[in-house]
């Protein structure tokens, strides 16, 4: 049995892999690298939304690998976070990060994200060559999120550099490494504003640690860092991934060009076409259970591919078409139930007011590479383009 990841073809294009696996059985038994190891890959969508919100499934990775004698060395801070939690721990920790995100505080938040798109894009030559990725997808919601958490100016290109590292696939020692340079710059910011407080999300948590919630100093330091890396990983991800769908989508491109008024309605469509996460993050079953009539034992993962239950035709017809005038609402690109994204509508935010502005100040925006010769993120997790060459 081999594993279907490891082909090359598959980084670039995932889902004619995902397509014939969901033909074959919705749920299946795949090895899971050269490990040995097997976890259960679920590729249908009513599969993947019921794993998502079953109870039965659990995301507490310090109970999966207590006994396992693993050899990473993730900081804790990292390895044990609110994505890694259970109710009532889970509860808990969402509660005292979900006002941050609420519709409300994104609106707040517009026209700091409004002033930094069109400065980037202010540096773009008209009529050039840019890389969209860098230019605009990566440091604007860098920009955005260390501003919210309060990360001095000066300190942002590290933070970005870990959290790139973070998904370094295949190079476990650099997420390790990683791993520690980050929880360990957090450590020191947290010590630093607990000396000089300001009125950042970042400083709010500290508040909810020293008052009555009771946050430890590693939840602090986890849900810091947590909030850092998935904060602008999904939103970097999702403008590099809708701007090529539109690049290669003529007319769709056309009417939002004409129409940009039509973007928001729109978002939901371009994060099923393409969804900034390819697979959930790890679960693993407390008890046997049967999904899509397929029997799984106790103590295994599984892994749900969030773009492949996007593409399910039994769910969204024609799903490898996109089509800005379908209702692609229920897409599980954020996830579903209890560990869905807190930080979507921020995101939403971000890529309505970035697709606008490159819509309306550049419209002969077009590819400067053929699409198979662009270069994607090597990472089971997160689907993203490490570049996106257009020309302006």
């Amino acid at each position: 049995m081999n594993d279907p990841t490891q082909n090359p073809r598959f980084h670039r294009d995932p889902y004619p892999t995902y397509a014939a696996m969901r033909s074959k059985c919705p749920v299946q038994q795949v090895p899971t690298g050269s490990s040995g190891h097997s976890s259960y890959l679920v590729t249908g969508y009513a599969e993947a939304r019921q794993a998502l919100g079953d109870p039965r499934l659990s995301k507490d990775t310090a109970a999966f690998f207590a006994d396992k004698g693993s050899r990473r060395r993730l900081h804790p801070a990292v390895a044990h976070n609110m994505l890694a939690s259970d109710p009532p721990q889970h509860t808990r920790l969402r509660k005292l990060v979900t006002k941050a995100f609420t519709t409300g505080a994104v609106a707040d938040l517009r026209p700091f994200i409004a002033k930094v798109t069109d400065a980037l894009l202010d540096q773009w030559p008209a009529g050039e060559q840019v890389d969209l990725v860098a230019s605009l997808a990566v440091p604007l919601p860098v920009i955005v999120i260390c501003e919210l958490l309060g990360v001095p100016e000066a300190d942002r290109p590290d933070v970005q550099r870990w959290s790139g590292e973070l998904f370094a696939a295949g190079k476990p020692d650099l997420i390790d490494t990683a791993s520690h340079s980050m929880a360990g710059y957090m450590t020191g910011l947290i010590a630093a504003k607990r000396l000089r407080p300001g009125d950042s999300l970042l400083d709010r948590l500290i508040s909810a640690r020293d008052g009555d919630d009771h946050l430890s100093e590693e939840e602090l330091v986890s849900l810091a860092v947590l909030l850092l890396v998935a904060g602008h990983e999904t939103t970097t991800n999702f403008l590099g991934n809708a701007v090529l769908a539109l690049l290669q989508h003529p007319a769709e491109l056309k009417h939002l060009q004409q129409n940009p008024d039509d973007v928001p309605a729109s978002l939901d469509e371009l994060l099923r076409f393409d969804p900034p996460v390819s697979t959930a993050t790890f679960r693993f079953t407390t008890t046997a259970i049967t999904l899509g009539g397929t029997e799984i034992p106790a103590a295994v993962p599984v892994v749900v591919a969030l773009g492949a239950a996007n593409r399910d035709p039994q769910r969204f017809p024609s799903p490898d078409q996109l089509n800005l005038s379908r209702d692609a609402a229920g897409h599980l690109s954020f996830g579903h139930g209890i560990h869905r994204c807190v930080g979507a509508p921020l995101a939403k935010a971000e890529a309505d007011i970035a697709l606008r502005a490159i819509l309306t100040r550049f419209p002969g925006i077009r590819l400067a590479l053929p699409p198979d010769q662009l270069d994607w993120r090597r990472t089971r997790l997160v689907r993203g383009l490490a570049s996106l060459p257009v020309l302006t």
